[in-house]
């Protein structure tokens, strides 16, 4: 992870929820209070969000101290103490929500994603996930799903040629987007290219495709036109995908399944703050 990044992102989120001040807690304490949270998990999961503690309540006072019990990637079960963060009462509190809110969204993203991973993983099939992220969180999310034990797909429209539906429509046909792009893009740049019929398979393949993906096609299908595909060209499938047909999709011998579930509508693992007094 980026940690650069990490806390012009932190004190964003911050300025967010602060504005000009914490009423509440600026009423309430002085400099000379202190307290001590433990962060303590409410229900069984994998844990994500470790710097983001770290580096969130140093950012907001380089006085609190921050231990820090569980890894990222660690399974941990409910009343599990994930974290203790001690200094300024009023410091602890204007970080806790929006730390809180990032940790239980990554720790959502991981144990959904473990759970996916388990299933499909004795396939040699790989999980992935999509661009399918929340605006401004897209790293700490595909963070999240590497601690899950799942892979990134690209991480934006800037490190990968992905030619969807559209874009082939615009160009009238598969070659020609592919020819295209490859007369414009040097050779470390690899293409993948959208399919939904096995005509356009075929297509994909001799205009030279180094990526293909099957897009909302059944395991039945797949299984059946992966026949057409060299062992050169590596595979995809995505769309419709959920967790209860995974198990059926990485029986077919596809290297990878992408799930847009992972990130866009996962729910948080339940953790909470407590105060130790």
């Amino acid at each position: 992870m980026n940690k650069l990044k990490l806390k012009s992102m932190l004190e964003q989120f911050f300025l967010e929820d602060i504005g000009e001040g914490d009423l509440s807690s600026q009423a309430l304490f002085n400099e000379q209070d202190h307290s001590t949270f433990h962060f303590i998990a409410k229900e069984s999961g994998v844990f994500c969000g470790s710097e983001v503690i770290r580096s969130g309540f140093h950012i907001m006072s380089p006085d609190i101290e921050v231990a820090i019990f569980a890894a990222d990637g660690e399974g941990i079960e409910a009343g599990t103490v994930i974290a203790e963060v001690a200094g300024p009462s009023a410091d602890l509190l204007q970080a806790e929500r929006v730390i809180l809110n990032l940790v239980q969204r990554m720790s959502g993203i991981a144990t959904q994603t473990k759970q996916a991973v388990d299933l499909a993983g004795s396939y040699r099939v790989r999980v992935c996930d999509t661009r399918k992220t929340t605006p401004g969180l897209r790293m700490l999310e595909k963070y999240a799903v590497r601690c899950g034990g799942g892979f990134n797909h690209r991480n934006g429209l800037y490190d990968a040629v992905m030619l969807k539906d559209n874009h082939i429509s615009f160009l009238g046909s598969i070659d020609s987007a592919v020819k295209e792009v490859k007369s414009k893009l040097g050779h470390t740049v690899k293409v993948e290219v959208e399919i939904e019929t096995r005509e356009g398979l075929r297509e994909a393949i001799e205009c030279g495709a180094d990526i293909i993906m099957f897009d909302n096609r059944t395991p039945e299908e797949i299984a059946e036109w992966l026949e057409d595909v060299p062992p050169h060209i590596i595979t995809e499938a995505s769309g419709g995908i959920q967790m209860e047909n995974i198990v059926d999709y990485a029986k077919t011998g596809i290297n990878y399944i992408s799930l847009g579930f992972l990130t866009h509508s996962v729910r948080g693992l339940d953790i909470s703050a407590k105060v130790m007094n």
